[in-house]
């Protein structure tokens, strides 16, 4: 026990490794641009202070991104997705896989529940002992179940999931803007070190070799924030995009997209004043997901609003629903309801429509036949023969 123990710090301490390097990369970076170069290199003082404000800017935000994705906890699954003491007991006395799907089948009956595994099971977590909420997955770096897992980061020693997706695209988009500014423009005084038109000095080898390292991390980060940006717009993990997530229809790769616009809010929110900075903005809680698939899901227990109970519930102030869903998803249930009625109001109207004509051709029957009659009647009074009346009508 006490050698996992220590084997369990170890890992947990190199893991810190990767983020040292770039701290320390990162410090050599801002040294050689700001002093090497800048001060010691650029003759000019209005390129120094352009160089020098536009580099800052750009230094605060990246550092204040990466540190947000550092140390932002992963979110995990509320006590809600646990199981009873009771059920938790019966489950782990059951030895038979069937049996024990009954009773995650039977709590997660009243959750918001819409994906499976691939053999079409509940998918729970036996490490965290929690029903596992739509597209979390457990992280065994971390060693916890992580809300909207998109994957493990070395660079940041976290999970990159719910709770900080958006620190993480900003961070690669500002690691970007920073690489590319210094690359821009060290690119001149390289070329001048490069051709000897500038004398040697100790700034020489700085600026030679942040342009060598400013040019390598923009390409490797460039096809990472790129990729990323295609997630974003596709409204997919990085794990989804490996392995489809399975609903109860099959699996679907687009079954959380609902439109580029709209899969873009769910990352960065509603309003677009906050997307540029590193401050939680993303939609929803992390356990539920609006997905297009959420109105024609049968096992679902859905909120039906009859006229009456919707009118008293306004009167009152608050609509009872039937299982704790989230807004979003309210949201979806509530445009499904008043999509069926209007197809109801759109099948009265035909329905009067057809009454209506029914009426109509009725009345003029009736007409011609009183019509018949009377011409009847006037030719047997001309003739001198009688009617007897008739109870059937032609």
């Amino acid at each position: 026990m006490a050698p996992s123990h220590v084997l369990r710090c170890c890992q947990r301490g190199l893991a810190w490794i990767p983020v040292i390097f770039i701290a320390l990369v990162v410090c050599w970076s801002y040294y050689a641009y700001v002093v090497e170069l800048c001060i010691y290199t650029i003759p000019s003082t209005g390129e120094k202070i352009i160089y020098l404000v536009v580099f800052h800017l750009s230094f605060i935000m990246f550092v204040w991104s990466y540190w947000k994705t550092i140390f932002t906890r992963p979110a995990n699954p509320s006590k809600e997705f646990c199981l009873p003491k009771a059920e938790k007991e019966q489950y782990e006395k059951e030895e038979r896989p069937e049996a024990q799907q009954e009773i995650l089948k039977r709590v997660a009956s009243s959750l918001p529940l819409y994906t499976r595994t691939g053999a079409g099971a509940i998918r729970y977590c036996d490490r965290c002992q929690v029903i596992k909420p739509d597209r979390c997955h457990h992280c065994s770096a971390c060693d916890m179940c992580v809300l909207k897992m998109d994957h493990h980061c070395p660079w940041v020693n976290n999970c990159v999931g719910f709770s900080n997706y958006k620190f993480f695209i900003l961070f690669l988009a500002y690691s970007l803007i920073y690489c590319l500014f210094i690359a821009a423009t060290v690119l001149q005084y390289f070329i001048k070190f490069w051709t000897s038109d500038l004398p040697d000095s100790h700034a020489k080898f700085h600026v030679l070799f942040l342009f060598f390292v400013a040019a390598m991390f923009c390409i490797s980060i460039l096809s990472l924030f790129t990729y990323h940006l295609w997630l974003v717009g596709k409204n997919r993990s990085t794990i989804e995009a490996f392995r489809a997530p399975v609903f109860r229809n099959g699996p679907d790769k687009n079954g959380f997209s609902l439109g580029f616009t709209k899969n873009i809010a769910q990352v960065f929110g509603d309003q677009k004043k906050y997307w540029l900075l590193p401050v939680f903005t993303s939609q929803g809680d992390g356990l539920t997901f609006p997905t297009r698939l959420v109105a024609f899901d049968p096992e679902q227990p859905t909120v039906v609003l009859h006229p009456d109970t919707q009118s008293k519930s306004a009167e009152d102030g608050s609509i009872q629903q039937s299982s704790p869903m989230s807004e979003s998803q309210n949201r979806l249930l509530d445009n499904h309801l008043h999509t069926n009625e209007d197809q109801g109001n759109a099948l009265k109207s035909d329905e009067s429509e057809t009454i209506t004509i029914s009426m109509e051709r009725l009345m003029e029957a009736e007409e011609a036949w009183f019509l018949g009659c009377s011409s009847a009647f006037r030719s047997q009074g001309d003739c001198g023969g009688e009617t007897q009346p008739s109870n059937e009508m032609p």
